[in-house]
C-alpha cells in the first residue's frame, strides 16, 4: 500500500514540474516561431534564409502544438483522473510562483 502511494506522490510532483516548464517552454518555441517569421519575410530575396526562415517557423509552430497538447494532457491528468495538487485541492492546475 506504501508504494502505491509513494508512486502517487512521484506522478504528482513529474506532472508538477512539467507544469511548471510548460509556459517557459511555450515563450521559446513562439520566439522560435517569429524569428523564422522575420527571417522569412526581411530576407525574401535570399532563398536560402527563406528556407530557413520557413523552417523555423514550422517547427515554431510544431512545437506550440506539442506545447498545447501537453498542457491539454495535464489538464486532464489534474481534473479528471484525481491528480490533485495537495497545497491546491480545487483540482485546479497550479500557477507559477509569484
Amino acid at each position: 500500500m506504501n508504494d502505491n502511494r509513494s508512486l502517487l506522490d512521484f506522478i504528482r510532483i513529474f506532472i508538477e514540474l512539467i507544469n511548471m516548464v510548460l509556459p517557459v517552454v511555450m515563450a521559446l518555441t513562439l520566439l522560435v516561431f517569429f524569428r523564422g517569421l522575420v527571417s522569412f519575410i526581411a530576407k525574401s530575396g535570399d532563398s536560402k534564409s527563406h528556407s530557413e526562415g520557413r523552417n523555423l517557423m514550422v517547427w515554431g509552430l510544431i512545437g506550440l502544438f506539442v506545447m498545447v497538447s501537453l498542457f491539454g494532457i495535464l489538464n486532464f491528468f489534474f481534473k479528471d483522473l484525481g491528480f490533485t495538487n495537495p497545497n491546491n485541492p480545487g483540482g485546479v492546475l497550479p500557477l507559477l510562483p509569484q
